[in-house]
């Protein structure tokens, strides 16, 4: 079976958090998981973007630590790491959802 590595919270950077931010698509993918409140089939976010482009998005957030991403058979599902990264930086996902 095979393992995805996300980072222990105490690794988390906010450099790599900001890198994975700034690219529009991947700040709506997260706003998406922040609104929706609940894992998601990786199938269901994106719909509008080729899934190779999906996949490396979701690449870039889950190795900068915003998101956990959880192999189910052949499915995939997303979430956001919202305790973890409330405990590393206070206030961070008030403001990646208040700037929509």
């Amino acid at each position: 079976m095979r393992v995805l590595l996300h980072p222990a919270e105490e690794d988390l950077r906010l450099a790599n958090v900001f890198h994975a931010l700034s690219d529009p698509a991947r700040l709506e993918v997260v706003r998406t998981l922040i609104a929706l409140g609940t894992e998601q089939s990786c199938n269901s976010l994106g719909e509008a973007m080729a899934r190779s482009t999906l996949s490396h998005h979701l690449k870039v957030l889950r190795e900068s630590g915003i998101t956990q991403t959880r192999l189910s058979g052949t499915h995939r599902f997303v979430k956001v790491r919202t305790e973890e990264l409330e405990r590393r930086f206070p206030g961070l996902l008030s403001l990646v959802t208040a700037a929509a």
